[in-house]
């Protein structure tokens, strides 16, 4: 037997013969098996499963246009009350309001989960819960200076977020920095930054690193970061593919052309790596959430349709991030007011869009030129 969401329709009109064949015609538009509406005790109730919405809402006007004030505000009460569900499915085309959500296969999931071990590489570290303030000196700065260095001058627990995107050793043209290290000199460098990053995070707090993999060299650079962080016993979030669709990849070697011998892949994405201090949970009120329900149902799917940077060369930088990527992670990730760290900050993406996002934040770079640049956007985002 089906189930439905019953939406009681409160409305002051009384229901008449007009209404009576209004509901009939509007019952006729659709599956009965995905919405309709019903009176029960001389009260309308609309019964939904699912529905295409931009089809109601044709339908819903069409009839409303050619009906009484009452009747009209009848079908604009029944759309709006299917608007205002904010928890659903899609399938084919349908918002499903009914089972999309509810467990199934796996039978006492959270039973099982607690028999397992649920992320056991976590369970034996105990992070402090107590919380600090950031210094005012480091809020809502752009730091020159090498990141290990300025993250020491932070106070355990204060840090939210941390989202950044650490050079990638792949050769590029960084001003101050050598981006051609030996990998475990690479790696050395890099962690003693990220182990800072852990220290000053707050019990709950995030950090999600974007990275993308030196393929030619088959390093697999987000698997050993991945790899650095559960075992300082960070709870791993999850994984986002940042698809840039940049199918004009500049390789024209594929390897052993049409031989196994040694096919060479190509990839148009990145890795953004998310993990958590101490807890999946983050504290904060829940009027500070600033992302809508929509993006919120888009975002969750964690393959991220985006664009790369075009205006790298506007700002003298030869690998940024946009700003929507940014956006994405912060709001996905953190409460307004959020304290938002960004260690090898660059021209200051991640500044920038915490505070066009209302957090507050501190980047970090060893490039006075990018450090220039970044106070250049910051001071642009005052006009």
């Amino acid at each position: 037997m089906l189930e439905f969401k019953s939406l009681p329709l409160a409305t002051d009109h009384r229901l008449t013969v007009a209404t009576h064949e209004l509901i009939k015609q509007f019952n006729a538009s659709f599956d009965p098996s995905d919405l309709q509406i019903d009176v029960a005790n001389g009260m309308p109730v609309l019964q939904l499963r699912q529905v295409d919405l931009r089809a109601m809402r044709h339908v819903a006007e069409r009839l409303a246009g050619e009906s009484g004030e009452g009747e009209a505000a009848l079908l604009r009460e029944a759309v709006s009350s299917v608007e205002a569900v904010r928890s659903y499915g899609i399938q084919s085309g349908k918002r499903n309001y009914v089972d999309y959500n509810r467990e199934r296969k796996v039978k006492g999931r959270h039973e099982k989960e607690r028999r397992r071990g649920r992320h056991y590489y976590a369970n034996d570290r105990e992070f402090d819960q107590s919380g600090n303030a950031a210094p005012p000196e480091l809020t809502d700065r752009i730091v020159l200076g090498d990141a290990k260095e300025v993250l020491a001058r932070l106070p355990d627990n204060c840090v939210d977020l941390v989202f950044t995107s650490p050079p990638y050793n792949f050769g590029l043209d960084y001003t101050a920095n050598p981006d051609d290290q030996r990998w475990d000199e690479y790696f050395e460098q890099l962690f003693a930054v990220f182990n800072e990053c852990i220290r000053v995070l707050k019990f709950g707090g995030r950090i999600a690193v974007n990275v993308q993999p030196l393929f030619s060299d088959y390093i697999p650079s987000h698997h050993i970061i991945s790899n650095f962080f559960v075992e300082r016993r960070l709870i791993w979030k999850g994984e986002i593919l940042w698809e840039k669709n940049n199918y004009n990849c500049k390789y024209t070697a594929w390897g052993s052309w049409k031989s196994p011998s040694s096919p060479y892949l190509k990839y148009t994405w990145e890795f953004i790596e998310v993990f958590c201090k101490g807890s999946l949970k983050a504290k904060g009120a829940s009027e500070d959430a600033d992302i809508s329900a929509d993006d919120f149902k888009r975002w969750v799917n964690a393959k991220w349709s985006i664009a790369p940077e075009r205006n790298m060369r506007e700002y003298g930088h030869p690998a940024m991030f946009p700003e929507e990527l940014a956006s994405r992670v912060l709001q996905l990730f953190s409460f307004r007011n959020a304290f938002v760290v960004d260690p090898f900050a660059g021209v200051g993406t991640v500044p920038v869009v915490a505070r066009n996002l209302g957090r507050h934040y501190l980047g970090v770079d060893i490039s006075d030129e990018y450090c220039a640049a970044a106070e250049r956007r910051l001071a642009k985002t005052l006009l």
